[in-house]
């Protein structure tokens, strides 16, 4: 049994272990991870490849079941609620933001973020505040532009505004500069500390670089499935 986690945490994982199975070869991709996040803190996560990141996260946002252990993820024990409860887990509470945009070409920025809500059934207009996200993204004026007529850059912040166009208490970004220079780099993680400080976003990051992991509350560091510091 998971020990309950203290009252403003939003994340508690406890002997989290995930084996994928590949023919006759089992591999641990987790093996008996432990951590609390505190609701509204910056948590850089840093590792070689291999070393469990990406596989903490998809089990953090619901894409993926643990093997073992308890992850309670803004009180819900992921290990225990139904496939259609750990989809909503996704749309209402989770956002994603990945080293590829995953943008719909077809679409232009706006449409591109609005797709989020459509798949959470989310029909409300855009709130004020939302919007002030945009501006704060410096994308308003490139709503009606399509992924291919945006910078890099561009199409990074896009991609958060869709991550946020659903007000989720979680944002999982995993290598969110990885495709992106160092200017753009800077400005995407600079963005993305304003609105952890700004709307209390509760993030967590996976980055391989040093600098980029400054910018979180506190980084944590893991190594062939595990959390070593």
């Amino acid at each position: 049994m998971i020990n309950e986690p203290e009252q403003d945490c939003i994340i508690a994982v406890r002997n989290l272990k995930k084996v994928y199975h590949s023919g006759e070869v089992d591999v641990h991709a987790l093996r008996g991870v432990n951590l609390e996040v505190a609701r509204g803190e910056f948590v850089s996560v840093i590792g070689p490849s291999g070393s469990g990141k990406t596989t903490l996260f998809h089990i953090l946002g619901g894409l993926a079941a643990p093997t073992e252990g308890d992850v309670i993820v803004d009180g819900q024990n992921i290990r225990k609620i139904t496939d259609s409860e750990r989809t909503e887990l996704r749309q209402r509470k989770v956002g994603f933001v990945f080293q590829k945009y995953n943008l719909l070409p077809t679409l232009n920025a706006l449409d591109n973020i609005l797709i989020a809500r459509h798949l959470a059934h989310n029909d409300e207009p855009l709130s004020a505040d939302f919007n002030q996200i945009l501006e704060l993204l410096h994308i308003t004026h490139r709503l009606d532009h399509k992924p291919s007529a945006l910078s890099g850059g561009e199409q990074q912040r896009v991609a958060i505004a869709r991550a946020l166009a659903n007000q989720p208490a979680i944002l999982l970004a995993d290598e969110p500069t990885g495709n992106l220079d160092t200017e753009n780099s800077n400005a995407v993680l600079n963005l993305l500390r304003e609105v952890n400080q700004r709307n209390g976003q509760t993030i967590l990051m996976i980055t391989h670089n040093p600098e980029a992991a400054a910018y979180g509350d506190r980084t944590v560091a893991m190594r062939d499935g595990r959390i070593v510091s």
